[in-house]
């Protein structure tokens, strides 16, 4: 009598982690490579703010000190690096629709 007890209960409980088992979802697939647009989105949206931020301070605080002509060359050299970063995104989508041109 006991031994059948012990059994029901047994497989009672197999049937539990059996049951846990087929119902747990399997591991989702490695990524196949980097998600370089969710680096450059995350990289517009959350750091280059917080950078023009530091760099707006640090120019007021040079300004406010009588440093006009640091913060003007300092802010010339910000903006030709703005405009290197916008030329270097335009030839990217450039270079990829010739790509796409040239290959179809």
């Amino acid at each position: 009598m006991i031994a059948f007890e012990l059994m029901e209960t047994t497989s009672s409980g197999v049937a539990q982690v059996l049951h846990t088992l087929a119902t747990t979802p399997l591991a989702e697939p490695a990524p196949k490579g980097i998600d370089t647009n969710g680096v450059v989105t995350f990289f517009a949206s959350k750091i280059a703010p917080i950078l023009l931020a530091v760099l707006g301070v640090i120019f007021i605080g040079r300004a406010s000190r009588g440093e006009i002509s640091k913060v003007l060359t300092s802010s010339a050299i910000a903006i030709v690096g703005l405009a290197f970063i916008a030329g270097a995104a335009t030839l990217f989508f450039i270079g990829d629709y010739l790509i796409d041109l040239i290959f179809e």
